[in-house]
């Protein structure tokens, strides 16, 4: 099952916020011995937003989703989630009661408009939230938590931990090694080699900038596929007389 994140919001695209979820998702997810596959950052566009959805969900990816499920007409995540699957949102009713009971401990008044914190796509379930008990959704292995990174990290470790416990590719494994010297133009054709011979397999190149260039060269994938391209790497670059360093084996 690939794992992809959907960021949502115009302040990320304007820079008016910088964006924390990518890294530290990628680090919850490395945790739990899994790995995103894609990342997309979107603003608070409709139709954008209704694309991106019905692609993911006829796909059957595991998506987590941040931004765009707050009270304000800015806040489109939950509508088009909506349109996407081709139902329409509602009030939840657990939802409700947490919402109520969150007015109630804070002496605040609930309005016709923060009743929309908790208009969730027909047939959702919810999110705990442990800053102010105002949930996230989910649906169809989708799941959506707000845009604060203090909600939405420990939203979405809750998410994994309870419905996702045994997913983790623990046959998943990356070898790479650092080239010292070495150009680009010199490694393709291994690196295009190493993509026939062991179609199952991703292949990567990390130049790094410097007063001497060096390249992070990799492999990942299946781990015996893995451990086998990597063999097949390092006889390749020695064939080539280029330098390495070993970085994990």
């Amino acid at each position: 099952m690939q794992i992809g994140l959907v960021i949502v919001g115009d302040e990320i695209l304007s820079g008016r916020r910088e964006d924390k979820h990518l890294s530290k998702i990628v680090e919850i997810l490395n945790q739990r011995d899994l790995c995103l596959s894609w990342a997309r950052v979107l603003g608070d566009d409709m139709d954008e937003l209704v694309e991106c959805y019905q692609q993911s969900f006829s796909k059957g990816h595991l998506v987590l989703s941040t931004g765009g499920i707050g009270a304000t007409p800015d806040d489109l995540t939950r509508e088009a989630v909506a349109r996407a699957l081709g139902t329409v949102t509602e009030r939840h009713p657990e939802g409700v009661a947490l919402l109520e009971e969150y007015a109630r401990s804070t002496g605040r008044e609930l309005t016709d408009t923060r009743y929309r914190l908790v208009e969730f796509p027909r047939g959702s379930t919810i999110i705990p939230n442990p800053v102010n008990r105002i949930p996230g959704f989910s649906i169809q292995h989708h799941h959506f938590v707000p845009g604060f990174p203090q909600m939405a990290w420990p939203m979405l470790e809750w998410v994994l931990d309870t419905q996702y416990p045994d997913i983790a590719d623990r046959n998943y494994i990356e070898y790479s090694v650092m080239l010292q010297g070495a150009n680009e133009s010199a490694i393709i054709p291994l690196m295009e080699k190493l993509l026939a011979d062991y179609p199952d397999l991703k292949v990567f190149s990390l130049p790094i900038m410097g007063d001497q260039p060096r390249i992070e060269l990799g492999v990942k994938g299946p781990q015996l596929v893995a451990k086998n391209a990597y063999t097949a790497m390092k006889q390749g670059l020695q064939e080539l007389d280029i330098r390495w360093e070993r970085i994990q084996d």
